[in-house]
């Protein structure tokens, strides 16, 4: 016996209700992996997009860190020079108080005079040149004129030569403010040998500057090396 016309609608629409059914369970199936695939990316990109914040911000705060030792370095170095500058100031100060004093001391003729011709002596021996030019203040050229024949003696005694000339420089002469001494040349001013009385200062000034600067201030710490 055939199906009747109901029959085949009915197993056409059974079919038709299936397929449908199948058709919404593939299409609930793409979507529901569509969605944990989405949110599969979507937590690798937060993640991943947390990791450049943190990275981000680690390298902010290394920078900043950086920058607050740079700055921190600068003030300990500025305050450091600022402090060296000081004492060199005051250390300065106490040696142009000393040429100060020993200006006031070659005011005393008498003793000027005998420093003034050990000054001359010294500086011969230094040279031992045949033929010597002395430069000194304006005013203390009479008396290094007076002055000059006792040093050849006393150098030809001494070395034992004959020949010893000494002119002083008429045309140039040292400072009228400076404490004095003189200035000794050969060979044509090739040849020099400074011993003006700041000359002689600066010399001992820095021979004793270690010990002048422990006594002001305390033991250099970073000094490796005492004598």
């Amino acid at each position: 016996m055939g199906l009747s016309e109901n029959d085949v609608a009915k197993q056409i629409q059974q079919m038709i209700s299936f397929i449908q059914q199948e058709a919404a369970e593939k299409v609930e199936e793409i979507e529901a992996k569509a969605e944990e695939e989405f949110n599969i990316e979507k937590s690798r990109l937060v993640s991943q997009q947390r990791v450049k914040i943190i990275e981000y911000y680690d390298k902010k705060e290394k920078q900043i860190e950086l920058q607050r030792k740079i700055q921190h370095s600068n003030l300990a170095n500025a305050s450091r020079l600022a402090i060296l500058k000081a004492r060199d100031d005051y250390v300065q100060t106490l040696k142009e108080e000393g040429r100060k004093q020993l200006s006031i001391l070659t005011q005393d003729r008498s003793k000027y005079k005998t420093i003034l011709a050990n000054l001359i002596a010294q500086g011969l021996f230094l040279l031992m040149e045949k033929d010597v030019t002395i430069r000194c203040r304006r005013n203390d050229r009479d008396l290094v004129q007076e002055l000059i024949p006792d040093a050849i003696n006393k150098y030809k005694q001494e070395l034992k030569q004959k020949d010893l000339k000494i002119t002083i420089d008429e045309k140039n002469f040292l400072p009228d403010d400076s404490a004095g001494g003189v200035e000794l040349y050969a060979m044509g001013g090739k040849i020099k040998v400074s011993n003006t009385i700041e000359a002689r200062l600066s010399m001992i000034f820095n021979q004793i500057l270690p010990e002048i600067r422990e006594k002001l201030f305390g033991v250099n710490q970073n000094r490796k090396y005492h004598d």
